[in-house]
């Protein structure tokens, strides 16, 4: 089929394996509109029809025969492991056979040389093993005991094995297959059963209709076409002029290290648009097969909010690192979470440093072999640090020192009840929350670029040139903390409060006096400061 792509390639600029991509995601949209029109009554022929899907997009279109037959691998050895293991290390044997597939392959890509423009298997690869190690986990927490399990174990858990054609349908779920993001089986079964649409609560009043797919799901869905294509059209005009690729050529250094800065923050929103375009493209696929139903507004209108992987405002515009790497990847972030960083953490304590290191280890292997990402990973663990010790230590400055409860009687027992702190930001709160806005994007950016750069050389030559001011911001805010800053603020916090308050020192023995009946007493000094700092925080 290549030589419908390659005029077309010709004409838009672009390699012909991202106009086959892009091709590919487009077509899904039709695709999913046949998908949802098969009734729940014929699961069989859903299955089917994901199958063949998947098999047209790898096989003529993008002449991908071998590796298609490598991930039927994955698929099938995956499937008889988690049927026939049935002890705890079940998951970890999935787990390592599937990241021990990948990487192999990312080896071969690796010394290969292989252009980033080049579509093949270890995209796809790394969807399916998200996918792959998820079930492993889901189906063994079907075997254990429900009070073992937490909220998402228990939404996602596989009590009943699937049948061969059924595994394959959901393995190969055609809008996810080339670039995810991945669903859960359980997700995938309520979709295939149409047990997705059935919500409790309130839904709006509608004419009756013979299907249970609600209304609404076109609009969003092709309103996410329209998004992607626009990101598509940014990264196709700008992205070869703006990228962090510019920063390590001789013309950059011809400008000034302030100017150097701020065009480096351009670079990036042009870098992330063809990932935007990709997955809310994606999204907008998988929508109209049904998936990502989240229920209704209060106004009535249906909600398509679980298919999404990405969350641009929140990203361009994330007050904090925190917020930002949640609204990155999303479907990928969960499955860090609870396919590695709970499940390395021993049972009854609570996830620490060796939980943490364990998962950004584990992201940057699944990324590839690349000493970029491995730069990328690491610097941001110290900025998430950083983050930390700000929104504890100086985020509480900037809300008023006013730490007395509000209460409320309770005439039935005749007694005081605490209701909590009432606690409004101070003006300067705005330009606490806009720095931080600003801070986030900069940070972001710096440790990016090794992700995209790759190499060492690279990576650290575009950090020179940028002055190393990640490095500046960074390092200056963690010696600060940890080296009397800590202190000293929460001192600065604890005098607000006694000035703003009267609070006098508490009694010898610690506890409030016999008359604190009153529910205009104010609590002892250092409970109060205690409970405003974690009210802050």
């Amino acid at each position: 089929m290549d030589s419908l792509f390659i005029p077309l390639s010709e004409a838009v600029g672009a390699s012909v394996d991202q106009v086959k991509l892009i091709s590919c995601l487009l077509v899904s949209y039709p695709l999913g509109s046949l998908f949802i029109r098969i009734p729940s009554s014929q699961p069989a022929i859903k299955h089917v029809f994901n199958i063949c899907v998947t098999l047209f997009y790898f096989i003529p279109v993008l002449n991908l025969q071998g590796p298609f037959v490598q991930l039927l691998c994955d698929v099938l050895a995956t499937y008889v492991i988690a049927a026939t293991v049935k002890g705890p290390q079940m998951p970890w044997i999935v787990f390592g056979l599937m990241m021990g597939h990948l990487t192999v392959n990312q080896v071969i890509r690796a010394f290969s040389n292989v252009s980033y423009e080049t579509f093949e298997i270890t995209g796809p690869q790394m969807v399916l093993v998200t996918k792959l190690s998820t079930f492993a986990w889901n189906v063994w927490d079907g075997r254990r005991p429900v009070e073992d399990l937490d909220k998402w174990q228990m939404q996602m858990r596989v009590s009943t094995f699937p049948s061969l054609l059924e595994f394959l349908g959901f393995a190969f779920y055609f809008p996810g297959a080339l670039v995810g993001p991945y669903l859960e089986y359980a997700a995938y079964k309520s979709l295939i059963d149409e047990t997705l649409f059935q919500v409790s609560g309130p839904t709006p009043a509608e004419t009756p209709r013979r299907r249970a797919v609600p209304d609404g799901r076109k609009r969003v869905a092709y309103r996410k076409m329209v998004t992607g294509l626009l990101f598509l059209g940014l990264f196709v005009l700008f992205g070869s002029t703006y990228n962090y690729g510019v920063v390590i050529t001789d013309r950059f250094l011809e400008k000034s290290l302030l100017h150097r800065i701020i065009s480096f923050q351009i670079y990036g929103v042009i870098e992330r648009a063809k990932y935007y375009s990709i997955w809310i493209l994606t999204e907008g696929a998988s929508i109209l097969t049904g998936h990502g139903f989240t229920g209704y507004s209060p106004s009535g209108k249906s909600l398509w909010e679980g298919a999404a992987n990405v969350d641009v405002l929140l990203i361009e515009f994330a007050p904090s690192f925190k917020v930002l790497l949640d609204s990155w990847n999303m479907k990928t972030n969960v499955w860090l979470r609870e396919c590695v960083y709970k499940r390395v953490t021993p049972k009854g304590k609570k996830p620490g440093f060796k939980s943490s290191m364990t998962t950004f280890a584990t992201s940057a292997f699944w990324h590839g072999i690349a000493p970029g990402y491995y730069l990328t990973f690491l610097y941001g663990g110290f900025v998430q640090t950083a983050g930390r010790l700000c929104r504890a230590n100086l985020r509480p400055l900037f809300f008023p020192a006013s730490p007395v409860p509000t209460v409320q009687q309770n005439p039935s027992a005749g007694s005081v009840l605490k209701k909590g702190l009432e606690q409004q930001p101070s003006p300067l709160k705005k330009v606490y929350d806009i720095t931080g806005i600003a801070a986030t994007v900069m940070l972001m950016n710096y440790a990016c670029a090794p992700f995209m750069l790759l190499t060492l050389k690279d990576s650290f030559e575009a950090w020179a040139r940028l002055g190393w001011y990640g490095f500046w911001m960074v390092g200056i805010c963690i010696v600060f903390f940890n080296f009397g800053g800590s202190a000293w603020l929460k001192g600065v916090q604890t005098r607000r409060i006694k000035r703003a308050t009267g609070v006098s020192a508490p009694p010898p023995d610690g506890k409030a006096g016999s008359d604190d009946v009153s529910p205009h007493v104010v609590p002892p000094l250092d409970a109060a400061v205690a409970e405003v700092q974690k009210k802050l925080s």
